[in-house]
């Protein structure tokens, strides 16, 4: 009993424990098997029913609402997950289905029939034929008993006639015979006062005599003679008799002769198996509506721990069973996702677990190839950016281009060359960029000549005209295999190489130069002193009219002489290579200045002059800036000797470009301007449209603007035309600057100007 309900608070401390973990359906199986144990020891005996009654009750509510609460906890995450379109929660719930029926139908059943034989049986335990013969078993055992009472009375009754003249010495031998006649197990004969006198049994056991007790002295006292059954410690019944002697000695009070007569082991066993199975039949009788709810509710609890292991079983088997699909689902998804380093557990051997040892060993090859073309991808991804670091790098303009001349891409130094954006023209027809940039149109047109014609390999030189002047590009172009389905197109590689052929051009002008200076030079000085001593020598001597013709003549080839020394003076300044002065100017100034002493030779001039005022200083060299301002102002007064109302600007204005700083110098006349065929190549050596010029003066102007690390441009403008020069604005770095005339210095020079 104890037992009993230390189970009970032990289960209820384990309901009161359990919210959630991994063996709740552990703990509910072992609730029920506790309360199915308590109702079958309950059934026994009605004071434990009674006792266990409410707590059976107890456990088996609280055991109902567990189980539908983790069933409901379990069927409310299924319906979530097939909510989520969870992998596998379809056929899952299929087969927790088809399971949960094939294991309850059947238990249902069992469970029906159950009941129908339970009611029918504990029915048919209580039959009124049944208690009836129980009845009668009863009364005829207790008539045996009573008829051998009083035939065990009367024998006693009248022995104890004979013993009523037998004296008290005498009394243990009569006793013997008395006993082996009546067939008595013991006969005792006591005083009135319940004293021994004699006894005589048929067993050593029975040495000491039993005694007689009180209800059984009282009943005799009051004249009446006992009978009666007796237990016999662990042998069953015996027959107790107690009569009163009626003594004809002078012995005092009447003695008492009790006797025992034993009953016979079958009828002792009959006995007390009708009075057991009589006592039984009564306690069940009374237990029989609490016994059958009894079986009901027990039967009940098998049901439900029947359910709860079907259901646990369906999911359990469903999850075993799907375990291996979902984790294919799932690492199908991932392989789909990208993710090629999935690998499934394997925990079966059986063809869902060659399914998965199948689908690790391809997601490993498919890693392995991921991988290698991982490596690939990064080997080419770092081959394009060596190759774009290198085209970045490039001097040369790089243009890679399809057969419809698609531009696929170009590099940063295409663009400064042509001094357009080509980047903005990426996938799309090279002929828009000739369309909206007209200068690119003969590049165009010969890239598109050549892919024409299909040549693998041409190399051309061609001349652009834009805003920066005649530019001299050296393209060659190379034809691109044709890749898998891809077309092939065209590479085109082109440098500007106007800076290395003006270059050419001036190392070859300044060598004509210095020969032209060599040899014009050494005669001029005979040829003057000869004129003047011929001049002095005859000229007083001769008549007046061949003195005149003699001085004239004589002026004439001194006049020549100066002029030629002019010339001479002029081609040594080009040819020469000087070193350059450099200090701080004042360029506006210096402007001014110059200006100024035109001024006052040419006042018929209008010269003006639009200074910015916020000009910074130049390191430059001012000597060379003043014969560079000379040359530029001498050009533009004789370009308008012979037009009304000329007028001559000079301005100057700083400029931001990027992370330079320009000081931009314009000189603007109204002269007329320059022809197209001057243009082109005006300031080389030798080039000019006067019947007296030596055309070394832009020339001139060119290579200063070159020294100081600047550019210069001509263009004609609306009624004349304009010089423009750009020089960079830097910092003081020394006081003499060697001048440098390779083609790299010129070039980066201008390039710095340009940017």
């Amino acid at each position: 009993m104890a037992t009993g309900q230390r189970l009970v608070q032990l289960a209820l401390a384990t309901l009161k424990r359990l919210a959630t973990g991994r063996t709740p359906a552990a703990l509910l199986v072992v609730l029920l098997l506790a309360g199915l144990y308590l109702m079958s020891d309950a059934t026994h005996s009605s004071t434990a029913f009674g006792q266990l009654y409410s707590w059976l009750l107890v456990i088996n509510i609280a055991a109902a609402l567990l189980l539908i609460g983790l069933i409901g906890k379990h069927l409310y995450r299924l319906v979530r997950q097939m909510k989520s379109r969870s992998p596998g929660t379809r056929l899952t719930s299929r087969l927790v289905v088809m399971f949960i029926v094939l294991a309850v139908t059947p238990v249902t059943v069992v469970y029906y029939f159950s009941l129908d034989f339970i009611q029918r049986g504990i029915d048919s335990w209580f039959d009124v034929r049944v208690e009836q013969a129980l009845d009668d078993a009863l009364e005829l055992g207790r008539a045996s008993l009573d008829m051998r009472m009083r035939e065990v009375l009367h024998q006693t009754q009248q022995v104890s006639t004979e013993l009523s003249d037998t004296t008290d010495a005498l009394a243990p031998f009569a006793l013997n015979d008395l006993r082996a006649k009546l067939d008595a197990s013991e006969l005792t004969l006591f005083s009135s006062s319940g004293h021994i006198i004699a006894s005589s049994a048929a067993e050593t056991a029975g040495i000491i005599p039993t005694l007689t007790d009180e209800r059984t002295l009282l009943q005799l006292r009051q004249g009446k003679d006992y009978v009666g059954l007796d237990p016999i410690r662990d042998t069953g019944l015996h027959v107790r008799v107690a009569v009163l002697i009626s003594d004809r000695l002078p012995v005092g009070d009447a003695r008492i002769l009790q006797a025992l007569y034993p009953i016979s082991e079958r009828m002792n066993t009959l006995a007390n198996s009708v009075q057991s199975a009589f006592a039984q039949y009564k306690e069940l009788a009374y237990l029989r509506k609490p016994l059958k709810y009894s079986f009901i509710l027990t039967l009940s609890l098998v049901l439900l721990l029947s359910m709860l292991t079907s259901v646990w079983a369906a999911f359990f088997s469903a999850r075993r069973l799907m375990a291996p699909i979902t984790d294919l689902v799932e690492g199908t998804q991932a392989v789909a996702a990208g993710d090629y380093r999935t690998r499934l557990p394997l925990s079966t051997n059986d063809e869902l677990g060659f399914l998965v040892r199948s689908f690790n060993e391809m997601t490993h090859k498919i890693a392995l190839a991921q991988s290698e073309v991982q490596r690939s991808q990064q080997h080419a991804e770092e081959q394009r950016a060596y190759l774009e670091v290198v085209l970045r790098h490039l001097s040369s303009g790089v243009l890679s281009l399809g057969h419809d001349l698609t531009l696929h891409t170009c590099n940063q130094a295409a663009g400064q060359i042509l001094g357009i954006d080509v980047s903005t023209y990426l996938n799309r027809p090279l002929t828009e960029l000739a369309t909206e940039h007209g200068h690119s149109q003969h590049l165009v047109d010969v890239i598109g000549e050549h892919l024409q014609r299909g040549d693998s390999e041409w190399r051309e030189e061609l001349v652009l005209f834009g805003s920066a002047g005649r530019q001299v590009l050296m393209c060659r172009g190379t034809q691109l295999p044709e890749l898998g389905e891809e077309a092939g197109g065209v590479v085109v590689v082109f440098d500007d190489v106007t800076a290395l052929v003006q270059a050419q051009r001036d190392a070859a002008w300044g060598e004509v130069a210095r020969r032209l200076a060599h040899e014009i030079k050494n005669p001029l000085t005979p040829i003057q002193l000869s004129a003047e001593r011929l001049r002095r020598k005859y000229l007083a001597t001769m008549s007046p009219k061949d003195a005149d013709v003699l001085d004239r003549s004589t002026h004439t080839i001194v006049q020549q002489v100066e002029s030629l020394k002019e010339m001479v003076k002029a081609f040594s300044e080009y040819a020469r290579m000087p070193q350059i002065n450099v200090d701080t100017v004042d360029l506006n100034h210096l402007v001014e200045e110059v200006l100024d002493l035109y001024r006052l030779e040419r006042s018929d001039a209008r010269l003006s002059a639009d200074l910015d005022p916020k000009m910074p200083e130049l390191q430059a060299d001012s000597g060379r800036l003043r014969q560079l301002l000379h040359n530029l102002i001498k050009n533009a007064l004789e370009a308008t000797d012979n037009v009304a109302d000329a007028r001559i600007s000079v301005s100057t204005r700083c400029l931001q470009e990027a992370a330079c700083r320009f000081v931009e110098l314009r000189v603007c006349d109204t002269g007329g301007g320059i022809s197209d065929e001057l243009l082109a190549n005006l300031f080389e050596p030798y080039v000019t449209s006067k019947r007296k010029g030596t055309g070394l003066g832009l020339a001139i102007v060119k290579k200063i603007v070159e020294e100081h690390g600047g550019m210069v441009r001509a263009e004609n403008i609306p009624g004349g035309a304009a010089v423009t020069i750009r020089l960079p604005v830097r910092e003081a770095k020394g006081q003499r600057v060697s001048r440098e005339t390779t083609s790299q210095q010129i070039t980066r020079d201008k390039d710095d100007a340009a940017a």
